[in-house]
């Protein structure tokens, strides 16, 4: 793989311009490789419905598909501070693409289980290797905003599923939408193979590090871990990520049973929540860009934000179907919209040459609020047969989230952090 130098062009495109394609690729193959996932919270009522599932059931379907990238997000880390991207990310997206496809002939509930397993190991390499690669091709002065640009990839791709796929499962049956979703997938996965180079020279360079044993590659881990940047990013992390999947298993269902929105509707509303979210990626990593007390500063906006739009859910104001649409959007751009600042924060936090292997470790811990989240949500539900102790449980984290960071905030910040 050659890497492009400074001054030289990318067939008639200089490196200055080329960064641009790279984030546009980025993106895309992270709202391709996601498109199906993303679709399954506007999906719930229909796959309730077909599967005869209980709302813990539904939210497994999420865990199912995060399970995986628990350990493989670690091994993904590892493999993009060693090898090019280009084949990094662009097999994980072959995986995606094939186990959906092969998927589709899933007999049932337990076999769609698997799928999603496998699609989820997949994807381990996709979202830390993307961020990697538009990490290493803008300065930090633009950073941020590219950041946001690129991890809008994902509520993007929720977007579109939620908008594609609840047509699609009711005229053809749920069977139908993993093929959508697997050649969605096979796309992203074509385009970043196609068109990703490594950055100019002196970018960070590849496969040059001495393979570390496991031992080793735990200490590293440990020692990272001690780290107070990264108590800060692993605690935000985990409520805010918390807050987006309550968000995107729920609502829907919110909708549909307390506000008596038809199924149709609620799936629409949830593409605007999406929408929201893409949204709140982008204007919040540019605001990072700008903010003089760094990036962490606007992940707690985003914690403060999130905490009043809950609270203002679980009062009689949320039954009304126009205002718990609205909190929602609002909801979708803080809680979801986070994500943008506090991935360019973990990136500019990482040591020199272990971006890909940082990134790793901190999705791989936040991963676990990832899996647990959407079950866990979903079986308060169905004990209590009422949402507010899932929203009041997402508050609740979040809040203590905020106390115990913004009390740490006098800290030193890392070098190159912001």
């Amino acid at each position: 793989m050659t890497d492009v130098r400074p001054g030289q062009e990318v067939g008639r495109v200089t490196p200055e311009r080329y960064r641009w394609v790279i984030l546009g690729i980025a993106t895309f193959t992270q709202a391709a490789s996601g498109f199906f996932v993303q679709g399954i919270g506007a999906m719930g009522v229909h796959l309730q419905r077909d599967l005869d599932l209980s709302t813990a059931q539904l939210g497994l379907l999420l865990s199912a598909a995060q399970t995986v990238p628990l350990a493989g997000l670690l091994v993904a880390g590892e493999l993009l501070d060693r090898h090019s991207e280009r084949w990094v990310v662009g097999t994980g997206a072959c995986v995606v693409a094939a186990a959906l496809l092969l998927g589709s002939a899933a007999p049932g509930y337990a076999a769609l289980l698997l799928v999603l397993l496998i699609v989820g190991a997949g994807y381990s390499t996709v979202q830390p290797g993307g961020s990697k690669s538009v990490a290493s091709w803008f300065d930090a002065s633009q950073r941020g905003l590219a950041m946001g640009i690129r991890q809008a990839g994902l509520p993007l791709g929720g977007v579109l599923a939620a908008a594609a796929l609840p047509f699609l499962a009711d005229a053809f049956g749920w069977r139908a939408t993993l093929v959508v979703g697997g050649l969605v997938a096979l796309a992203g996965a074509a385009v970043f193979i196609t068109f990703y180079r490594r950055p100019p020279a002196p970018g960070a360079p590849h496969g040059t590090e001495p393979h570390a044993s496991p031992a080793a590659r735990l200490g590293t881990w440990a020692r990272m871990l001690r780290e107070p940047s990264m108590v800060k990013i692993l605690l935000s992390g985990t409520s805010l990520v918390s807050v987006h999947s309550g968000v995107g298993v729920l609502t829907v269902l919110y909708l549909h049973d307390t506000t008596s929105l038809g199924a149709g509707p609620a799936a629409l509303v949830l593409v605007a929540v999406q929408g929201a979210g893409a949204a709140g990626r982008v204007c919040l990593a540019a605001w990072s860009d700008r903010r003089g007390s760094g990036r962490y500063t606007c992940v707690m906006a985003c914690m403060a934000a999130v905490i009043a739009g809950m609270i203002a859910l679980m009062t009689p104001l949320g039954h009304s179907p126009a205002v718990a649409c609205l909190l929602f959007i609002w909801l979708g751009f803080f809680g979801i919209g986070w994500y943008g600042p506090w991935v360019a924060y973990v990136a500019e936090s990482a040591p020199p040459g272990r971006t890909g292997a940082t990134l790793g470790l901190a999705m791989a811990v936040t991963q676990i609020a990832v899996i647990l989240a959407p079950p866990v949500l979903g079986l308060l539900k169905d004990l209590t047969h009422s949402f507010t102790p899932a929203w009041a449980l997402l508050s609740v984290m979040t809040a203590v989230t905020l106390t115990v960071t913004a009390r740490s905030g006098r800290q030193r910040r890392p070098a190159g952090a912001r």
